[in-house]
């Protein structure tokens, strides 16, 4: 499959990297952060933070997913803002990804930081059946610490 990615600054592929993925073994590719300056999230508070790039997926069959990077999240406590952000196939504006500090101290974004990661996955769109009853299962309504700690 190709990913059809478009710069909108003219700092991609100079000052600021093109997405990439980071190992062989990577399923999310990096986004970096387009910036002219540092931007500083006070702890507590968030800041949307633009990458310089619109993508185009092939299709309605995909979405793109932009996650936390985990090195952020969990020595920083900066994630996205909204958990997951979700990138709809007819959508062709830049990906902004907006960051939340829950550290206990401010935090730097400086231009090209990796801030976030862009995974491509297959959609399914289901038919909707309105049932009566839902098949039983062993754990049936059990829900949160049901199955254990």
């Amino acid at each position: 499959m190709d990913l059809k990615i478009k710069a909108l600054s003219p700092k991609i592929g100079t000052d600021i990297p093109l997405p990439y993925y980071a190992t062989p073994g990577s399923a999310a590719m990096d986004l970096h952060a387009c910036l002219d300056g540092a931007v500083t999230i006070p702890a507590g508070e968030r800041r949307v933070i633009p990458t310089g790039l619109a993508i185009a997926l092939p299709s309605a069959d995909y979405v793109a997913l932009v996650f936390a990077r985990s090195g952020l999240g969990i020595k920083h406590g900066v994630a996205p803002a909204n958990c997951v952000g979700v990138i709809d196939s007819d959508y062709r504006g830049e990906i902004l990804v907006g960051l939340q500090n829950s550290g206990g101290s401010e935090f730097t974004i400086r231009p090209g930081d990796r801030i976030a990661q862009l995974m491509v996955v297959p959609v399914v769109q289901p038919r909707l059946r309105l049932v009566d009853e839902l098949d039983e299962t062993g754990r049936g309504a059990g829900g949160f610490g049901s199955t254990g700690v």
